[in-house]
This record gives structure tokens, sequence and C-alpha cells, in this order.
């Protein structure tokens, strides 16, 4: 696809938001797995979940991976245990676990809408990571308020040179490795998104990736970057699926590099680019952006 139709849509995804404000929303995926350790049709989750106070917040992955995507809030960590709790309570004996690997080799694609089923041909012909992906994997994604002004550039950059050693200090799993594979030219998994001015480079990206569904929006939401501009605030997605106690960590550690000025600003200047290889390697000293 060409930069300059893709260059309105990039534009407003670097938008950002008028005001400091500092609210955090979490998106949880989970493994979903009967009693019995099968794979749970997503239906039988969606009939099991209705009702549920957290029914209205509940997607579906391509593998059938669970997703909560609550709302921002003063107490993120909070809501996510309750509307949890509310959940596994509903859905008896259907397990949702926050693992970064589904240990099943075996799952089906169980959405299979036209945009799924052209991401697995692209994918296949690159090798088996993207069905993995697809299928298998599930995240912790935190949701951070973008400030406007200088301080914003410096928000989107700090996520995406922090991001390697966070993901080091947080992960627990070879997911990262997996999301390394899938395909560089539209996962951005280096720093390519760092090269002069945000708005250029994030395009260049995307006319970069190979296009298999129509339009600027649709084919932008076939992007998976380390962290993902929302307009008005930004999406960190390096995470795998953590337990609340480390969702909250993750989210202190999140909130200081982003709104602490002098903070932000020392790490923006001893942090170096093009380290997630080393982070999934289990190469890089954990504390460096802590």
């Amino acid at each position: 696809m060409e930069a300059r139709e893709l260059h309105p849509e990039v534009a407003g995804l670097f938008a950002r938001g008028r005001r400091r404000s500092v609210r955090v929303a979490i998106e949880q995926e989970y493994v979903v797995a009967a009693a019995d350790g099968g794979v749970v049709p997503i239906e039988e989750v969606r009939r099991a979940v209705a009702g549920a106070a957290a029914a209205p917040y509940v997607s579906f992955e391509p593998g059938g991976q669970l997703e909560l995507s609550l709302q921002p809030s003063r107490e993120p960590v909070h809501d996510l245990r309750v509307l949890t709790a509310d959940l596994e309570r509903r859905l008896g004996g259907i397990t949702v676990q926050a693992i970064p690997v589904d240990p099943r080799p075996d799952v089906p694609l169980q959405l299979t809408s036209p945009r799924y089923l052209a991401m697995q041909r692209h994918f296949d012909r690159i090798g088996p990571a993207g069905r993995r992906m697809m299928r298998r994997t599930a995240s912790t994604q935190i949701c951070l308020d973008w400030w406007p002004g200088q301080a914003g550039i410096e928000q989107w950059r700090v996520l995406n040179l922090a991001g390697p050693f966070l993901a080091a200090r947080f992960n627990r799993s070879d997911r990262l490795a997996t999301w390394l594979e899938v395909d560089p030219a539209r996962t951005a998994f280096d720093d390519r998104l760092l090269h002069g001015d945000p708005v250029a480079s994030y395009t260049a990206f995307a006319a970069g990736a190979t296009v298999f569904v129509d339009g600027p929006a649709g084919h932008l939401s076939t992007l998976f970057p380390p962290v993902r501009p929302r307009g008005t605030y930004l999406e960190v997605r390096f995470l795998d699926a953590l337990p609340p106690e480390d969702v909250e960590r993750a989210i202190a550690v999140l909130q200081n590099l982003m709104y602490d000025d002098v903070r932000r600003r020392d790490v923006l200047r001893r942090l170096p680019a093009g380290l997630w290889s080393a982070a999934a390697a289990g190469e890089l000293d954990q504390e460096v952006a802590a």
C-alpha cells in the first residue's frame, strides 16, 4: 500500500491527548481449556459468560484465547481481579489461565473470517511461528494515556527503547521469540520505528508490510508492533500474559517511565535501540529500565 494513502490514517494514530492525564487500562488474554484439558469452542464460552459483569469486555483471539479489554480505571488491577473471578464462576469447569503459551500443540483456528484466513496464509509463507502466535500465545497489554507536545514524543521513544529490558524482566516464556519469527515487516521488533519523525517512520513501516485486507485502516490493524499508537493512548504489547501481581508491578514501572519527566529523559539518554533479539535470548540486564 502506498505511503500517501496511509499517511493521513497514521497521523491520526499519533494525534495524542490534549492533557496530561495518567489513566491506565488493561487488556488481558487468557488460554481457555476444558476440564479435561481439551479445546473449548468459542460459542460455548460465549454462552457460559452471557450475563456476566465481564461479558461486555470479552472478545476472542484466533485460537480461542479469551481477552478482557477493560476500561481505563484508577484501580485497573483490582478491576481485573474482580472481573476475572466473575468469569471463572460463570465458566464452571472451563479454565482461563494467564499463561503466555498454550502447552497444547494442536490448537485449531477458531476465528475463520476472511481476515484471519488471509493472515494465516500470509504467515504460512514465512514459517510455523505465525500459526503458533495466532493460536497459542497470550499477552497482557497495558494502555497508557499519551501526552501532547515533546513529552509525548519522548513517551513513544522510551517505551520502544525500554521494551526489550522490560520484556526480559517480566516475561516468563519463549513467546517473544515466536513474535520475532512471525514477520519482521509487520511486527517491527527492531529499531525501525525510532528513525526520524514518528509518523513518517510508522508510515514507512506500514507501507513495507504485505497487504491482505482492504483499506488503510484495515491494513494498519494487521500490524503488530511492540508498542502500538492508538491516537490518545499507547498500547504496550510486548508482555507475556501475567498474573495480577506482576501486572501491578509492570504498570508501576511503565507509569514511572511514561509520566516522570526526569526518569523518562534519563532512560532516553542511556538506552540503545535494537535489542529485541537479545531480550528473547535472555541476554539483557533486566534492571536497566526498571
